[in-house]
C-alpha cells in the first residue's frame, strides 16, 4: 500500500546516522531506507538485513538490534540481527519481513509472501482473524498461528 502522490512513509531506528520518520517513493528498498536516515552507523550488525527487500508504507526498521533471540513482533517492525524466538512476543503481521514470517510454524517463504501481499492488497490487518483470508491459511494452521501473531 502505498500514500498520497507514489510514497511511502517508513521509520527507522537503531544505528542510523538520522533515525526518524522518512518519506520515500513506493517501492523504495531496505538500501533506500537506510541512505534516506543517513547511513549506518560503524559496527552495526547488518547479518539478517535484506537491504534489496520492497519496503511497505507504514514500516519499521530497527538497525543493529542485538543478536541472538530476536525483538521480532510486538511494538516492532523489521528487528535486525537476530532470528524469531516466540518469548519475543507476538509476530506483527503488518509489519513482519518474509524472514520473520518464515520462524512461525507451518509457514515457508510461499506463505509469508502471501501474508504479505495480502496485507499490501488490503491496507494491512485490522485483526489476526483476517490472517484466514490468505491462500494457503486452513483452520488448522490458523489455530497454531493465532496464539503466535497479532496485527
Amino acid at each position: 500500500m502505498t500514500g498520497p502522490g507514489g510514497h511511502i512513509v517508513v521509520d527507522v531506528s537503531g544505528k542510523v546516522r538520522r533515525p526518524g520518520v522518512h518519506q520515500l517513493s513506493s517501492g523504495a528498498r531496505v538500501a533506500d531506507a537506510l541512505r534516506a536516515a543517513g547511513g549506518v552507523r560503524a559496527g552495526a550488525d547488518l547479518t539478517g538485513l535484506n537491504r534489496a527487500r520492497v519496503l511497505m508504507d507504514g514500516e519499521q526498521i530497527v538497525v543493529g538490534a542485538p543478536s541472538g533471540p530476536s525483538v521480532v513482533g510486538g511494538t516492532g517492525g523489521a528487528a535486525v540481527g537476530g532470528s524469531g524466538s516466540s518469548s519475543a512476543g507476538p509476530v506483527s503481521l503488518n509489519t513482519a519481513t518474509v524472514e520473520q514470517l518464515d520462524t512461525l510454524p507451518g509457514v515457508g517463504p510461499v506463505l509469508a509472501q502471501h501474508i504479505i501481499d495480502y496485507r499490501a492488497q488490503h491496507g494491512g490487518f485490522r485483526s489476526v482473524d483476517e490472517l484466514r483470508e490468505v491462500n494457503g491459511i486452513g483452520d488448522r494452521r490458523f489455530a497454531d498461528l493465532q496464539p503466535l501473531v497479532g496485527p
